[in-house]
């Protein structure tokens, strides 16, 4: 015996999001299911308004409801550094870490052949037009380290270095409390990259 056909609906549904297996969309749905009217109307208000009030930002592509986005807008921002990251997820993390004061340009994605994803899939284009325009004085890859993410950065590497702009990466090693025997030869070939002085 199985779930009647809307709850089946609603539990294929949720387990299409990000991270969530059979087990937990069932558990979600039958929450959804027993949750009170104001609940469940609150939540789908709650996506739908996300949907239609929230777009990327035309210049970096932060998710915002202004165009351009606060970011991008502000006066106090230091427009000459630009730090590249793959999506918008990625520019809320940097601001939540409150290392980086200039703009942002978010990819869109990363370089992926296997899944169909090449450079003119990408915001790449839109990057370099920036640069040409606005000539930022530096470049800051900030991607992940496996390998889509490491043939974007060559890729956008060999366009950025002749248009005579400064290009940097963000040095990636160890996480804070990991053990040096858990981490593979990139991490730590990656880490002893980003090494300095002390």
């Amino acid at each position: 015996m199985d779930y009647p056909k809307p709850v089946q609906n609603l539990i294929t549904q949720v387990a299409r999001l990000p991270g969530i297996g059979k087990r937990s969309a069932e558990r979600i749905a039958l929450h959804l299911l027993k949750a009170n009217g104001d609940t469940n109307r609150l939540l789908a208000q709650a996506i739908l308004d996300a949907k239609a009030k929230i777009r990327n930002c035309s210049r970096c592509g932060s998710y915002t409801e202004n165009d351009p986005c606060d970011i991008c807008d502000s006066p106090r921002r230091d427009q000459s550094s630009i730090c590249v990251v793959e999506g918008p997820n990625d520019i809320l993390t940097m601001e939540r870490a409150g290392v980086h004061k200039g703009v942002y340009h978010a990819l869109m994605g990363r370089v992926s052949p296997l899944n169909g994803i090449g450079p003119e899939q990408l915001r790449i284009g839109a990057l370099l037009e920036r640069v040409t325009k606005e000539k930022p004085t530096e470049i800051i890859l900030a991607l992940s380290a496996d390998v889509e993410s490491e043939a974007t950065v060559n890729h956008l590497i060999d366009l950025l270095k002749p248009l005579g702009v400064s290009v940097s990466r963000i040095a990636l090693g160890l996480p804070v409390g990991s053990a040096l025997e858990t981490a593979d030869e990139v991490t730590l070939s990656r880490a002893l990259e980003g090494r300095r002085k002390v």
